[in-house]
């Protein structure tokens, strides 16, 4: 374990940058840095040498060559006990470089920015920073590598502690760290220029992602489980349970991400105020209304039973009289655009609820993927959402649905697309009023959500997410009362599933869409 001698800074954010750098003088190790960051470390009283003075070489074109140089990869890159490399950085002048502290130019904060233009994200392409801290990684038995200001203090002390070394444990932990960040600002470049060069291609042959933890989490679907929470870093919506602000309320847990995430999905496709209120990523009710509070009112009543310790998205502000219906009941957790003053004081009383805030507009977003992690793969699709087209409907029984009946079917089929499948959902005006779903057979999910619904199925429309393959589903539905059917078609069998309808006297229209969920 050598000492730390010669040490190169030359880094974009220069947070903590001086005093790092003169607990290195102050220790006898040799400063060697470039451009702005020399002269900031100048200006700070750091004695300073020149990258030029160690290459013989000037800085040129406009900066982008400087550290591209043997008598700085030389000295990074020289295997310490290995006599051959020694030999011949001796013989061409070159001494060893023991530390690089480099952090890199602001891409990703570059491309960020709104309309930002492609010179500049391309002038925030940094090639001699990545350059120098993979030289200094893959020689990390010799050469320490710091790539983020928050490790100056430990290593300053370390190196203070232990004659001016740094053990081999923590060389390794750096040199991680910094393959991290070189592998994320690759995949930052590599994202941002896949959009500005293959726009139109949805599935690239290699798929770069790249998650940073946002924290660890108590505990996973079980509590036996371990877990922890990471936001996307290329996707920045702000609609997501990952950006939204916890404003009041314990830690949230792996299944309450999961609820957010389905409440929030739900409501986003709603224009009008409304509710969705999520049980294991499903809804046991979703309604529209004038207010938020009587949206959330009619969505939680719709089954008030499975509603007991619930998920709940708004697309609106929660206001004092929504504050006041969700505070009669035991809910989890809460994600909305923003609270009133008295709506969160209110709610604030309640220990346990979590108060999840977007501080922006719910609404819809279109053009994402959707991903699904399997052992070994990834699968990634395009978001199934589409709107339905009235003019487009076909109706195939004798019975024609009334204009009610069709505006309940187009709310059904938005709120249909986020129930696991097989969902059957029934429907009246802008409210759930059954919930079948997740069954392995369709026919159960139809007795299931004639069951959820009682009283309330007698003159619903019927939503299924696929088509019905017997027309015993057609059945079970008329035997709860309900009055129309949409469905997608396309079974062998839509004759008798038809001729089902029209024996007991109900309306079906066939969608063309399927809206699995899985």
């Amino acid at each position: 374990m050598s000492k730390v001698k010669r040490a190169l800074l030359s880094v974009s954010d220069k947070t903590g940058l001086a005093e790092f750098a003169k607990g290195l003088s102050e220790l006898g190790v040799a400063i060697i840095s470039t451009g702005g960051t020399a002269t900031m470390l100048e200006s700070s009283g750091v004695p300073v040498i020149g990258v030029s003075d160690v290459t013989k070489f000037p800085e040129m074109l406009d900066g982008r060559v400087k550290t591209l140089h043997p008598a700085i990869h030389g000295g990074l890159l020289a295997v310490r006990d290995k006599a051959n490399h020694m030999e011949a950085i001796g013989k061409h002048g070159i001494e060893p470089i023991d530390m690089v502290v480099v952090n890199l130019y602001p891409f990703e904060a570059t491309v960020s920015k709104k309309d930002v233009k492609l010179e500049d994200a391309v002038e925030n392409i940094d090639i001699g920073g990545p350059s120098m801290l993979r030289s200094a990684a893959k020689n990390h038995a010799s050469v320490a590598v710091v790539v983020n200001p928050a490790q100056y203090s430990d290593v300053l002390l370390e190196l203070k502690e232990n004659d001016c070394k740094l053990s081999l444990a923590t060389r390794q932990k750096l040199a991680l760290e910094a393959f991290r960040a070189t592998a994320r600002y690759d995949s930052a470049i590599s994202n941002f220029l896949g959009k500005q060069f293959s726009r139109d291609e949805l599935f690239p042959s290699n798929l770069t992602l790249s998650f940073e933890k946002l924290h660890d989490l108590r505990y996973g679907e079980n509590p036996h489980q371990k877990a922890a929470f990471y936001k996307d870093l290329f996707d920045q919506t702000p609609l997501s349970a990952a950006a939204a602000e916890k404003v009041h309320g314990k830690q949230i847990s792996y299944c309450n991400v999961l609820d957010l995430d389905s409440a929030l999905a739900i409501v986003s496709d709603f224009e009008k105020p409304t509710a969705a209120v999520i049980k294991h990523t499903n809804p046991s009710g979703v309604a529209s209304a004038d207010t938020t509070a009587e949206a959330f009112r009619v969505a939680y009543n719709a089954d008030s039973v499975s509603a007991f310790g619930c998920v709940v998205g708004l697309n609106r502000e929660v206001d004092i009289d929504t504050a006041e219906e969700i505070s009669n009941h035991f809910v989890e957790a809460v994600i909305a655009p923003g609270y009133s003053s008295d709506a969160e004081k209110l709610l604030g009383e309640k220990k346990n609820i979590r108060l999840m805030r977007t501080n922006a507009p719910i609404k819809r977003e279109d053009g994402r993927l959707m991903m699904a992690k399997v052992k070994g793969g990834l699968l990634v699709q395009t978001d199934p959402y589409t709107d339905l087209d009235k003019e487009k409907l076909k109706i195939v029984t004798k019975r024609i649905p009334t204009d009610d009946e069709i505006n309940a079917m187009i709310f059904g089929v938005k709120v249909c697309r986020h129930i696991k499948s097989n969902t059957i959902l029934l429907v009246k005006g802008e409210r759930t009023v059954g919930v079948g779903a997740g069954q392995m057979s369709r026919v159960d999910s139809a007795r299931i959500a004639g069951m959820k619904a009682g009283d309330d199925a007698k003159g619903s429309v019927l939503i299924s997410d696929a088509f019905f393959p017997f027309r015993d589903g057609v059945d079970a539905a008329a035997n709860v009362g309900v009055s129309a059917i949409i469905q997608p078609g396309g079974s062998m069998r839509d004759d008798e599933a038809i001729a089902a309808a029209d024996e007991h006297g109900i309306a079906m229209v066939f969608s063309g869409l399927r809206l699995f969920k899985h």
